[in-house]
């Protein structure tokens, strides 16, 4: 099946762009008193866990031979 090998493809680029880009995050603190506020907005990024990684990249290529062996049959 085809659509089985776009999924794998889809999962095989994203295993291998989460060793690469991190995910950003924001995070804001702040008071309010009355009609007045105080707050800090921090950003942060940090990359998948390395587990997430490969459990991203082995689907992948899982994917794919299950749409490859498909397709023989």
């Amino acid at each position: 099946m085809r659509a089985l090998t776009l999924i794998g493809v889809l999962l095989l680029i994203l295993g291998i762009a989460s060793f690469f880009v991190s995910v950003p995050q924001k995070e804001r603190q702040g008071v309010k008193i009355g009609g007045a506020s105080v707050g800090v907005e921090t950003t942060s990024s940090q990359h998948l866990p390395t587990w997430a990684s490969a459990v991203l990249l082995v689907g992948g290529i899982l994917v794919i031979a299950l749409g490859s062996r498909s397709k023989a049959t």
